[in-house]
């Protein structure tokens, strides 16, 4: 199933003005609120430059790259009806969707602390992804233990 229309996206995506990266750019769109793109690039490149002080032997956008990798879920549970029941049925995540609930999580737990800076928050979030704690981890390590005790029903997700 091919589906057009995002490959002109993707290939519009130019990278970020200061790595030159396309994953750095997609997450700036994406924390963009009311079309203020100078507002979110000025966020995310303090929460890189916090990152490359607290985070020395490693570059911050390889450390934003790896948390980035290590949120990304392998598997989610779907719900799927058969015979009049309904059953949550694990399911492989398409790239491009474990792209996107990976950069959402982080946003989501980000803004979630309140408080301080935002730059702060990104910066911390980040770096405790990077380490495979924090709270987009938690909810990834949630969405496995969910397909995980559902696994049983995984047969149910071959007649689609």
């Amino acid at each position: 199933m091919a589906y057009k229309h995002f490959t002109n996206s993707t290939k519009q995506l130019r990278g970020d003005p200061r790595f030159n990266n396309r994953m750095a750019a997609k997450f700036i769109n994406c924390m963009m609120w009311e079309g203020k793109k100078s507002v979110a690039q000025r966020v995310f490149y303090e929460a890189m430059e916090r990152i490359a002080e607290k985070i020395t032997d490693v570059p911050p956008l390889d450390v934003f790259l790896q948390a980035m990798e290590n949120i990304k879920p392998d598997v989610e549970v779907r719900s799927r009806r058969v015979g009049g029941a309904n059953y949550q049925v694990p399911m492989q995540v398409n790239p491009r969707r474990r792209q996107s609930l990976a950069m959402r999580w982080l946003l989501k737990a980000t803004r979630a602390k309140a408080g301080r800076p935002m730059a702060h928050r990104l910066a911390d979030e980040l770096m405790a992804a990077y380490k495979r704690e924090g709270d987009a981890m938690n909810q990834r390590e949630t969405i496995h233990r969910m397909a995980d005790a559902n696994k049983a029903f995984s047969h149910f997700g071959w007649s689609r």
